[in-house]
């Protein structure tokens, strides 16, 4: 099945409005930086991508972006705060959080040794929570703001040998709503967006057929575009969602409504 056109999508209350986006190097958190920079938001981004992330800081400013880029680190304390003083140097202002950034490194329970956890669960979870703390106490004192964690699929269904990654997208989940009831009197929205199968890379010229077989597996009948999952973001930072909080929004073209794949009988 061919993927169809990812259409644009308006959302005129967010121009103007800053946005920080981490793991915004490629993939996925390219995509949403374009699209929140479509919406003329300005931009923070930040990974440890140096090279790769000034890249696509450039391409969103030859397009008229107001756009930083900050290379760090963000699970250490000093990384996160290194993003967040940027940020408010920069524009005074943060109403968006998208905490993007995570660490695909995992492996079968029997092998997660210490390690390995401390890769997959304990630095993903530390990603989310050191710059959205700060961000948080920041909103809570502006008078109000959005913070939009990327989580998985993973997250509700688990992947066979991904035990740590898996477990921690389950606990951005949990974080996600507990951020949300305790920031919520501060009018500080917090929801996730969670993406299953996303192709975010070439298909490689000796893969086609696989991608294909794969695709028959999701309901839509395709994988996803980061495109996809950054209008979701914009969605959720936007006014239109202004009565959503709390809430794991699944872009996965159906793969978690599903009991089976096709062709698997009970």
């Amino acid at each position: 099945m061919a993927v169809p056109a990812v259409p644009s999508a308006r959302f005129p209350d967010l121009a103007d409005r800053v946005a920080v986006v981490t793991g915004a190097s490629r993939g996925i958190g390219s995509s949403i930086a374009e699209v929140l920079g479509e919406q003329r938001m300005r931009l923070v981004l930040a990974a440890r991508s140096a090279e790769a992330g000034e890249a696509v800081a450039r391409e969103l400013r030859a397009a008229s972006v107001d756009c930083l880029w900050v290379t760090a680190d963000l699970a250490t304390r000093d990384g996160a705060r290194e993003v967040y003083e940027a940020a408010l140097k920069r524009f005074g202002r943060i109403h968006l959080l998208v905490n993007n950034a995570a660490r695909l490194a995992s492996a079968p329970f029997l092998d997660l040794d210490e390690d390995v956890y401390h890769e997959s669960f304990e630095r993903n979870v530390r990603i989310v929570y050191g710059l959205s703390l700060l961000t948080a106490r920041h909103m809570a004192e502006a008078g109000g703001g959005c913070i939009v964690h990327v989580s998985s699929v993973g997250g509700l269904r688990a992947h066979r040998g991904l035990a740590g990654y898996d477990a921690s997208k389950g606990a951005i989940d949990a974080l996600t709503r507990s951020m949300a009831l305790d920031l919520a009197p501060h009018h500080i929205r917090v929801n996730a967006v969670a993406p299953g199968a996303v192709q975010s890379r070439p298909v490689k010229a000796d893969r086609p057929e696989r991608v294909k077989e794969h695709s028959k597996l999701i309901p839509l009948g395709r994988r996803g575009t980061p495109r996809d999952i950054g209008l979701a973001v914009a969605y959720l930072a936007s006014d239109a969602a202004s009565y959503v909080t709390g809430q794991v929004l699944y872009v996965d073209g159906g793969v978690t409504a599903q009991l089976s794949p096709p062709g698997m009988f009970i």
